[in-house]
């Protein structure tokens, strides 16, 4: 690919700096120095800039089209046409980019855009590796020897500017995206997703899967910041069941005490708890029976996740939505085997019992069980996958349901109509 830049703009916040070194930029947007110079080499997504001694490096406006790219291929766009679209972003989108990095928190950067590369290296947690493309992944990360092929462009600097190391003792992590698609998110049916198509995902949701994969739990509770006036069923479809399901798809070679999921999950867990906390403190205030009065408990759901489901976050954000509307949920937590699921419905006397989970095919025993027992009982299972629902059992009482939101509505009006 050729690249035919834009002129760079001489203004805005992208102000001129000495410029970066391959190493620093691979820092600052979380990929492995190979994998830019690979961009470099195909894509004319390299350096621009050149010290007083010749060195290439990357300015400002080099970095937010690497921004661009980067977001671009982490959303499931082809390498090919995420370079295009980079190469003629123009001036409002690169500062729409640099404004926003910070958002990206695989690599957290103090400094400005004139921060030397030592300034970069302080603060350096992990390495998330992106997608150069498809013919990428049977080739070693970095076989090019020093000193020759692209590592020229690049050569060692003199005493004074010396290359900084990636500090010892951290850890590296490396994301190896998952299916068949190479990518971070799966492609449609119909191919690669072209650039000028509209994203399957926010940049928020990228940002959240990349704090995950840092390991920053920081960066996933600002994030996953669910405010008084929020609402948990939108927080769940639109932000924390992408970055659920995108992260499921991606194999992690992490170190010992490490799991992105953990990370996320528990973020996502305390969100909801402190929005309920705040949600009933506000009720309360407001003259409303606390959460275990007896007139909020008549109306009671109770909230099943798939047996094998290590953590329900589906089941809590539905209960927390569920919550949202004025109506009580308990999210049934620890094993529980069919005799024991009919006990508990046995002892609760629910107003309906619900499966949530993000499980494709999940095991219905508890459903068939409960319904067996209780077959005037309202039950409504949440399932994607046409294949699973064979398996539900016959009855008027039994309703699958395929989205989040829907679930929501039909538990809601069944809570209403008794």
């Amino acid at each position: 690919m050729t690249s035919s830049r834009p002129a760079q703009n001489s203004g805005g916040s992208r102000a001129s700096s000495p410029g970066l070194a391959v190493a620093a930029v691979a820092r600052r947007l979380g990929v492995a120095p190979a994998t830019l110079r690979t961009w470099d080499r195909r894509y004319g997504l390299g350096p621009s800039g050149r010290t007083a001694g010749s060195h290439r490096r990357y300015t400002p406006d080099d970095v937010a089209r690497l921004l661009v790219m980067r977001r671009l291929t982490l959303e499931g766009v082809a390498p090919v046409d995420a370079a295009r679209a980079a190469v003629e972003a123009g001036d409002a989108e690169l500062e729409v980019a640099t404004r926003t990095a910070p958002a990206l928190p695989a690599v957290q950067v103090e400094g400005g855009a004139d921060a030397d590369e030592h300034d970069f290296a302080e603060r350096f947690v992990g390495t998330v590796e992106v997608p150069a493309g498809p013919e990428d992944e049977a080739a070693p990360a970095d076989t090019t020897p020093p000193g020759s092929g692209d590592e020229a462009d690049d050569p060692a600097p003199a005493s004074g500017d010396e290359r900084t190391e990636e500090p010892r003792g951290r850890a590296r992590l490396r994301a190896l995206p998952g299916g068949a698609t190479g990518g971070g998110a799966p492609a449609p049916a119909g191919g690669p997703r072209s650039a000028a198509a509209p994203a399957p995902t926010s940049g928020r949701v990228s940002a959240l899967v990349d704090a995950a994969l840092a390991y920053s739990r920081t960066a996933c509770d600002n994030l996953l910041v669910l405010g008084p006036d929020g609402d948990p069923a939108t927080w769940w479809t639109e932000l924390v069941e992408p970055a659920w399901l995108r992260l499921s798809e991606r194999t992690v070679l992490a170190g010992p005490g490490e799991m992105p999921e953990v990370v996320l999950a528990t973020a996502a867990l305390r969100a909801l708890r402190n929005y309920i906390e705040e949600f009933e403190r506000v009720m309360v205030e407001a003259g409303g029976p606390p959460a275990n009065h007896p007139s909020r408990m008549r109306k009671i759901v109770l909230v099943f996740a798939a047996p094998d489901e290590v953590v329900p976050l589906s089941a809590h954000a539905l209960a927390a939505a569920l919550a949202a509307q004025g109506s009580m949920a308990r999210i049934v937590t620890g094993p529980a085997s069919t005799h024991r699921s009919v006990e508990l419905v046995t002892m609760v006397r629910p107003t309906a019992v619900v499966l949530a989970t993000t499980q494709n095919k999940p095991d219905l025993d508890v459903v068939h069980a409960v319904n067996e027992s209780y077959p005037e009982l309202p039950i409504f299972v949440g399932l994607r996958a046409d294949a699973a629902a064979t398996e539900l059992p016959f009855g008027p009482t039994v309703q699958r349901v395929r989205s989040f939101t829907g679930l929501l509505h039909e538990v809601l009006a069944v809570i209403k109509a008794r």
